[in-house]
């Protein structure tokens, strides 16, 4: 490979993307010789010139530059992968993946494109986006917690539809989960670990915790994304029944569901009914937490959940053609 470098302008190099190995130390090394915690413009742009160069000179370089860096050089890496440019987006989390610097956000995007979706995992994942420093220990614990609650109440043999009668009892009454109608677009309503502390969400939420409970209980039960609303389903039973976790735990017959979507203007179909996968159960909430933020003025993480809804359909576009 043929490497150029551009003359020499002042006491620094502005050199092109594959310049010469020596132009890149000395370009590095005055980039260190500057105050490491910040980035300036200029030094932004040098190294995003540089990140999605193939060669392995350069990438071994810029990854002694970060390493030199330390932390500082994480939120300027987080930053371009959390960006649009999806090529310096992959990039960026290479780098952060070699240097070992948690991102969350990168993670879940990590976790979009593995199509590895496991529910708990995804949910604790998009609640580190925001709260990188979440106790998932702690979730896991209460989540745990309230299982071993239902085994104390469960007495064998049970059916499904009465040992749903027992989670619903440990959830909504001795555990006090409800819906939070008052403050509904409250994007706090989305994220698990703020669930599990304050007891409330909207039905998606509130869904999501129920069925975590009811896996540790080996109860089968799947996720259900009505036009509009959300509820649990069984259908291990001759006659599928379905949960609402917004409303406490009702139990609710598919004519019940469907005279409620008359009720919205909504022209039920049978496939309403249909076991909703966990990509799109994660997909929807991050739909919803464009929303509420967009309510709430908060454009940055509009535009934050936006992408990740763009990477779920794009990567399930991928690989369904």
């Amino acid at each position: 490979m043929r490497c150029r470098a551009r003359p020499r302008a002042g006491k620094e190099f502005i050199f092109a993307r594959r310049g010469f190995a020596i132009a890149l130390r000395e370009k590095l090394f005055s980039l260190r010789r500057v105050e490491t915690e910040s980035l300036t413009a200029a030094r932004r742009e040098a190294l995003l010139s540089l990140l999605d160069d193939p060669s392995a000179g350069v990438r071994r370089a810029l990854l002694a530059h970060f390493a030199q860096l330390g932390p500082a050089a994480a939120p300027f890496l987080q930053s371009v992968a959390r960006g649009s440019h999806r090529v310096l987006a992959r990039h960026a989390a290479w780098f952060l993946e070699e240097l070992k610097f948690a991102d969350p956000v990168a993670e879940f995007r990590g976790f979009i494109l593995s199509l590895n979706y496991e529910l708990e995992s995804g949910a604790l994942l998009l609640a580190r986006t925001v709260s990188p420093r979440l106790d998932v220990g702690a979730c896991c614990t209460a989540l745990d917690t309230m299982a071993a609650r239902c085994r104390e109440l469960i007495v064998e043999p049970a059916t499904p539809r009465e040992k749903c009668r027992i989670v619903n009892r440990v959830l909504f009454h001795e555990w006090g989960f409800h819906a939070n109608v008052e403050h509904y677009t409250d994007p706090k309503n989305s994220f698990l670990d703020q669930v599990l502390a304050r007891r409330t969400g909207i039905p998606v939420s509130l869904s999501i915790v129920y069925l975590l409970v009811a896996e540790r209980l080996g109860l089968e039960l799947e996720p259900v994304g009505l036009p509009g609303h959300f509820i649990v389903g069984c259908f291990t039973d001759d006659l599928p029944f379905f949960i609402d976790p917004f409303d406490r735990g009702i139990f609710r017959d598919p004519e019940e569901i469907f005279e409620a979507l008359r009720a919205s203007h909504v022209v039920p179909k049978p496939s309403d009914l249909a076991p909703t996968p966990v990509r799109e159960v994660l997909c929807r909430c991050c739909r919803n937490l464009v929303n509420h933020y967009r309510d709430a003025g908060d454009a940055e993480h509009a535009r934050l959940f936006n992408g990740f809804v763009e990477e779920f359909e794009a990567t399930y576009e991928r690989h369904a053609t």
